[in-house]
């Protein structure tokens, strides 16, 4: 059974906006949402900057203070941008609803969870000893427990299931999500990936990797595909879609955003954190995703690339693109947003999803903001600083995670 998946409802809370909207607004015009860290203590960090989520009050999202207070920051934000979503979508499995609960999943993810209640209990049992640390400690923290909290909330009796592949985690959340629609096992799916890992301990981590940017201007630190980049910005936030099988969305009524047509998945089997230098792994997840979407050189097609602003992510990437793609790769419209958000993890994958949807639904291709410098290697349209309209009928995003974790989906100009 091979079904249609469409996207009837999305939902974000990121560095740059935590409405659909706003996130959008921002976007096209380049907005940065890097800043100095202001959520924790950075004396003595070698980084002291970061894509912090600003002015979010649980409370906008239907998120009582008691759960606010109680659950880590990444439930919070799924919680939040799973509320959008599916409010946007008007799935309702309540009694005399419009969908029957237990076909309906969850599938969100989170690359590390709940890292800064890790942090806090694990001092309370240095400090003052075992019996002081919190009874809700596990329930909070593992990272499955943002999918557990949404299904709770949207009475998703269905198939959940929370995937972790790092960096491509949500963009694998979403296309493990579109085949179980496809295949027939479930008729909607809320799926995506959240993320709240700015932390004194995430980011002396990822520093003495050698995998974060190291520049004092926060305005120009996220630097995808520029000659000067030195690493990656970490950011937070969360991004969910809610897929659904076509004729289900159609029977209700539902407004269809784009449809979801191409899902790749491999691993580079090379390095546990560098990616495979020549690309081809990264090419495969990129090519079977657009060979099951049908793609042909007739599509106007925008890519929404994984650009961390890694000195190796960057070339490789690039690689990836023309091995995938060959001549045709030179006419693509291509853009990373982390230049403006900073990299959300596993959260990343999902909000560059929801951005590829949005340029397709336009016909507007975000910008990558500081491409001032392009890297020689990186010789493709990358599309530097403006937004830029195009007539797009078919939009990728890629991700590629630590451990040589690569995701790709493809979505297509919705068309009844």
């Amino acid at each position: 059974m091979d079904r249609r998946v469409v996207i009837t409802g999305m939902g974000v809370v990121s560095p740059v906006g935590n409405d659909i909207q706003t996130y959008w607004d921002n976007l096209l015009k380049g907005v940065c949402g890097i800043d100095y860290i202001k959520s924790i203590p950075t004396e003595g960090l070698p980084v002291k900057i970061g894509g912090e989520v600003k002015d979010f009050n649980p409370a906008d999202y239907g998120i009582e203070p008691a759960f606010a207070r109680k659950q880590d920051k990444f439930t919070v934000f799924a919680v939040a941008a799973a509320w959008q979503a599916v409010r946007q979508s008007g799935l309702d499995a309540s009694e005399g609803g419009n969908i029957d609960p237990f076909r309906y999943g969850v599938y969100i993810g989170s690359g590390i969870g709940g890292f800064s209640t890790m942090m806090r209990e694990n001092e309370k049992i240095l400090k003052e000893g075992p019996k002081w640390v919190s009874p809700l400690f596990i329930p909070t923290m593992i990272s499955n427990i943002a999918a557990g909290n949404v299904a709770i909330r949207n009475n998703a009796c269905g198939p959940c299931l929370p995937v972790v592949t790092a960096c491509a985690t949500s963009t694998h959340a979403i296309g493990e999500a579109f085949r179980a629609i496809k295949h027939g096992y479930a008729d909607a799916i809320i799926a995506g990936g959240s993320e709240a890992a700015i932390t004194s301990l995430a980011i002396a981590g990822f520093a003495n990797a050698k995998a974060l940017s190291r520049a004092e201007d926060p305005t120009y630190a996220s630097l995808p595909f520029n000659r000067n980049r030195g690493g990656f910005v970490l950011a937070e936030g969360a991004a969910m879609m809610v897929l659904e099988d076509y004729e289900h969305a159609k029977a209700r009524g539902a407004e269809i955003l784009a449809e979801i047509s191409g899902y790749g998945n491999t691993c580079d089997a090379y390095h546990v954190t560098a990616p495979r230098p020549d690309g081809k792994t990264q090419s495969m997840a990129i090519r079977s995703a657009l060979d099951e979407a049908g793609y042909t050189s007739d599509d106007v097609l925008y890519i929404n690339a994984h650009g961390t602003g890694t000195p190796l992510n960057d070339v490789s990437e690039t690689l990836a693109f023309k091995l995938a793609l060959g001549e045709d790769a030179y006419k693509a419209h291509i853009s990373s947003i982390k230049g403006a958000m900073g990299h959300m993890l596993g959260a990343a994958g999902a909000a560059e999803a929801v951005a590829s949807v949005l340029a397709l639904k336009n016909g507007i291709v975000p910008p990558t903001v500081n491409l001032d410098e392009a890297d020689p290697e990186c010789d493709l349209n990358y599309t530097p600083k403006e937004a830029v309209k195009a007539d797009l009928t078919m939009a990728l995003s890629d991700s590629l995670g630590f451990g040589g974790h690569n995701g790709c989906l493809v979505f297509r100009k919705y068309e009844e």
